[in-house]
């Protein structure tokens, strides 16, 4: 994981940088809001502990810069603790805010409190759960009670689709729209052929597909 600290104070970074490195994470520094966005565009960041008074270009604004080029976690270092500058921060989309003097310690661990959160978050995205159904939309697979099936292309799709619009009856011509493509000059019966063999991949859940009579078909699951 890169972090970047970003602090005029080199004794600040310094004493950062020690206890990052020691908890195997990879440093690197700025001096100014300025060096910060240069650093950013260059390099991989994966989370920024910026001071909020420097020279050339304070935090919040360094802050609202580099969220224009890459949606970053940050944690913003300060002497002053009211309730307003924190309001500005956390109106920017900082996620942590830390008034100085500050223990290194607890600095690391809200470092690793906020990277394991967006990791989960990052994860959750990637991976979709209903009952005994797996989809991981990354290794493009899908698991039955934790056994892997071997679907088409299409038929993970069809099956992704149909969860992710859950409890909503879905027309045929919808369904081709949305997985063939507008320029599919097949018939309905592609839709049929597919719900048929993706439901016999489904096993005991084969039933959540439900027909809509006249209409189409839609994944029905109350939560």
């Amino acid at each position: 994981m890169n972090i970047l600290v970003v602090d005029d104070e080199k004794l600040i970074r310094d004493v950062i940088k020690e206890y990052l490195i020691l908890n195997e994470f990879q440093v690197y520094e700025a001096e100014d809001g300025e060096e910060a966005i240069e650093i950013v565009k260059k390099h991989n960041i994966d989370l920024v502990i910026m001071d909020i008074m420097m020279p050339k270009m304070d935090g919040y604004t360094a802050c609202k810069e580099i969220k224009k080029i890459k949606e970053i976690p940050f944690i913003m270092l300060s002497a002053r603790s009211t309730e307003y500058d924190k309001l500005i921060g956390f109106d920017l989309g900082i996620d942590d805010y830390v008034t100085k003097p500050f223990s290194p310690k607890e600095l690391v661990a809200r470092v690793k409190a906020i990277i394991k959160r967006d990791i989960k978050s990052t994860n959750d995205k990637n991976i979709i759960k209903l009952l005994g159904i797996k989809i991981d939309n990354l290794a493009h697979e899908v698991y039955i009670d934790d056994k892997q099936i071997d679907l088409t292309p299409k038929e993970y799709d069809l099956l992704k689709y149909l969860i992710e619009n859950k409890n909503i009856a879905l027309s045929r011509e919808k369904l081709l729209s949305n997985i063939w493509g507008y320029d599919f000059y097949g018939d309905d019966r592609t839709i049929d052929t597919h719900i048929k063999t993706l439901r016999a991949h489904l096993g005991p859940y084969r039933d959540l597909i439900k027909t809509v009579r006249g209409m189409g078909y839609k994944f029905e699951y109350k939560e």
